[in-house]
């Protein structure tokens, strides 16, 4: 536990420098390459204060054109690594309370990041619809289905807002299995751990012709979470 609040004295100031800095860079690179500079500079360095290494499996498996990387959520380090290693400029659908957070919420509104609104369905299904419009314009996204961290390692629950995203949006899933960061940082727990944490990246899938609309989305749904099982290590 000691050594979880001493990473978060330096963690907690380190994101909002590169917040800030990241945040006034947008404001005059509008092709979003020193954001994206920013924060994988960032991750890196997180991860590198608690000796905690990534690695990549699967990278061929990204299609060339705009993606939804669904993934198993077991800690916050999940974000750190898909920001480090993944070979491609994402965008974060995230909760909108992290938008309000002074200055990181700022610089993740002009980093193009979406903010989701899960006060009720119609809010959520509205940010759905927003976020599709964005990834139809060429940008790749990452979610975590679940919606939450697990807290032992298995899959939750998928929520099926992603899966509207994606049936709305028209473009490849690919779905992500990230192994080794629930024992990093374990869920619901303050404490943190040196390790090395694994991300596969599946082949992508794309829903089937023909399919109404609500089976498409089972249709995903089952896909998905059959991909990222067959490689989750509980």
């Amino acid at each position: 536990m000691v050594r979880a609040y001493l990473y978060l004295t330096i963690f907690v100031p380190l994101t909002f420098l590169f917040s800030f800095s990241a945040g006034v860079c947008a404001l005059f690179d509008r092709s979003g390459l020193l954001y994206d500079l920013h924060a994988r500079l960032w991750a890196r360095m997180a991860l590198g204060l608690n000796h905690t290494g990534v690695s990549l499996c699967g990278a061929g498996n990204i299609p060339a054109g705009p993606c939804i990387f669904m993934s198993n959520h077991q800690s916050n380090f999940d974000i750190l690594a898909l920001i480090a290693i993944l070979p491609r400029r994402i965008y974060w659908i995230a909760k909108k309370e992290l938008f309000e957070i002074p200055v990181f919420g700022t610089s993740m509104r002009r980093a193009g990041y979406i903010p989701l609104d899960r006060s009720n369905g119609r809010n959520a299904f509205k940010s759905m619809k927003e976020a599709a419009a964005i990834i139809c314009q060429g940008k790749s996204v990452v979610m975590f289905p679940e919606g939450t961290r697990s807290t032992d390692g298995k899959l939750l629950p998928f929520k099926r807002g992603g899966f509207v995203l994606a049936a709305e949006a028209g473009v490849p899933v690919v779905p992500v299995t990230i192994n080794g960061s629930g024992t990093v940082n374990p869920g619901g727990r303050i404490r943190l751990y040196s390790g090395m944490i694994s991300l596969t990246l599946h082949p992508p899938l794309m829903i089937p012709e023909g399919l109404k609309k609500g089976d498409a989305q089972e249709w995903l749904e089952r896909s998905v979470h059959a991909a990222i099982s067959s490689r989750l290590e509980v």
